[in-house]
């Protein structure tokens, strides 16, 4: 009998890792790159696709054209920072601060609100072997405790799971007035640091950009020290930075020495106050600043779809585009209403309030050859889903996400379910009076109000609620003359499905809904 030739261990070994590596590398292209670009403050009806027709948004369009959007899309929050904890949390922000929940934006002192041990988004894409980064605003804090800036910014976004970041601290409107990078200030200098002195020390602080009363209202510096780094932020050119180093992120992970996926978090300052459109696009809409700082924001969307195409990722690469909550009538916002630009549609309301003005927003889905182009949802989905959907987009198992509130809502991307896939959301305002929810067709609200902001007069900075309503040619039930009426219900349930814009309060027609809203909502209180 003949025999076999035989083989060394080393030369199995050899082959064995051989088929291991191909095998990665193929496990590797097939897993779908992930780009969820979020904007700040855009509102239901800022951009083309969603009926604005006094700006020009041809890039978000295309994105809508080749993909699908989502006409019942929110954030967990009508505010910025308890917006971002979901999203990248995955748990309502009611669960945040140990329980006590997150209900405003974090101020310039503010510690790192999200436990390092937590599971991030983030996490998950690098768990699954991807390179990851998150470009433009932060606002979650940094550190343990209060954060006086004067060490390195531990833990931030390079401890949730993000090999990379850079962008803005904490807002546009908000020092310090500085870009980071990963964990240190750009251009920071041992020898003329960045030093926090607090408000109204306006002779002492280093100076900042210049802007006009028009492009609405921005917190004076608060900081002094640090020139070269201050000097190198500068309000008209942030979205050109910004895009910048996201075309260069992407084309650098692109490159073809690198094959492992990519997860990018682009979350822009556009189109949060102060308006600071760059040279190019100033006066060029139909919608004062607001409506250039939107074309601005379209101009950077398109740089980084660009960018996928000319990189050849773009067939197998996932992309959202969103926005953390409503939009603000503010200055800039006030000016586009009378140029006739409905901010968030007619929708009732703004940021900050649990009306749907305030957390009803964009919600756009591109991926070729799995999500139908052209497409429209009518899905109740949910910013916070966004950890279980990528932990499921990369083969993940959802049973290890602990005290999660995320849904996978994969299936409405990708598919067309004639069920709902979320039953229930809850829907918080700056207001914890005002945390709110959503089942099925009926939104309950436990008060009168949007418990948004309270700015009365036209010329205040934070004007909404009531008192804003008809300059937007918003109606409700409850409210004449700008004010509450005194025989008003004491909480509000809207039929949705009948009433998308919240002209008619049902509270007293539906006992037997409002008992069993009242029951749900209780449940997910904070007992603190």
């Amino acid at each position: 009998m003949k025999l076999k030739p035989r083989v060394s261990l080393k030369v199995k070994i050899i082959v064995c890792l051989f088929f291991i590596s191909s095998t990665l590398k193929i496990q590797a292209q097939d897993k779908p790159n992930v780009v969820y670009i979020l904007v700040d403050d855009l509102g239901y009806g800022d951009v083309g696709c969603y009926g604005a027709t006094k700006v020009k948004t041809p890039h978000i369009d295309k994105l809508a054209n080749e993909g699908k959007m989502f006409t019942d899309a929110h954030s967990a929050s009508a505010v910025c920072t308890p917006s971002r904890y979901a999203l990248l949390t995955g748990q309502y922000p009611v669960r945040g601060n140990k329980g006590k929940g997150i209900w405003g934006p974090a101020p310039v002192t503010s510690e790192l609100l999200i436990n390092p041990e937590q599971l991030t988004i983030a996490d998950v894409f690098k768990n699954s072997g991807y390179a990851t980064a998150a470009l433009g605003k932060w606002h979650l804090g940094f550190g343990h405790g209060e954060n006086t800036w004067d060490k390195p910014l531990r833990p931030g976004p390079n401890d949730l799971g993000f090999d990379y970041y850079y962008g803005i601290p904490v807002v546009n409107s908000a020092p310090p007035y500085v870009y980071v990078e990963d964990d240190r200030v750009v251009g920071e200098d041992p020898n003329d640091p960045l030093v926090y002195v607090g408000r109204g020390k306006e002779k002492e602080v280093t100076p900042i950009t210049p802007i006009p009363p028009e492009a609405s209202q921005r917190t004076a510096n608060m900081f002094k020290g640090a020139a070269k780094a201050h000097k190198l932020y500068n309000d008209y050119t942030v979205g050109e930075v910004l895009a910048g180093k996201a075309v260069d992120w992407i084309t650098q992970k692109t490159s073809s020495n690198k094959k492992d996926p990519f997860f990018l978090y682009f979350a822009t300052t556009h189109i949060h106050h102060p308006f600071t459109p760059g040279t190019n696009f100033q006066g060029k809409s139909d919608a004062e600043l607001y409506g250039d700082f939107i074309q601005e924001l379209d101009w950077m969307v398109g740089q980084v779809t660009a960018t996928l195409e000319k990189q050849g990722v773009a067939d197998n690469t996932l992309v959202i585009f969103t926005s953390d909550n409503g939009a603000m009538l503010n200055l800039g916002g006030r000016n586009a209403v009378k140029a006739g630009h409905k901010i968030n549609g007619d929708l009732l309301g703004f940021k900050f309030g649990v009306w749907e003005g305030g957390h009803r927003v964009p919600f756009i889905a591109k991926w070729p050859g799995k999500i139908e182009a052209g497409s429209v949802s009518d899905q109740l989905i949910c910013n916070v889903d966004m950890l279980a959907t990528f932990m499921a987009l990369t083969g993940q198992d959802l049973n290890n996400m602990d005290n999660s509130d995320s849904v996978n809502v994969l299936p409405a991307l990708v598919d067309d379910p004639k069920e709902p896939i979320r039953k229930e959301l809850l829907l918080a305002a700056h207001k914890p009076t005002h945390l709110s929810l959503r089942k099925g067709k009926w939104m309950y609200i436990p008060a009168k109000g949007s418990g948004g902001f309270g700015g009365s007069q036209p010329h205040h900075h934070a004007w909404g609620g009531a008192a804003a309503l008809a300059f937007v040619g918003g109606v409700n039930s409850d409210i004449e003359d700008g004010h509450i009426k005194d025989d008003a219900p004491v909480a509000q349930l809207y039929n949705l499905e009948e009433d998308k814009y919240q002209s008619t309060n049902v509270y007293t027609q539906f006992p037997e809904v409002v008992k069993e809203m009242e029951a749900t909502l209780e449940t997910y209180k904070p007992k603190n």
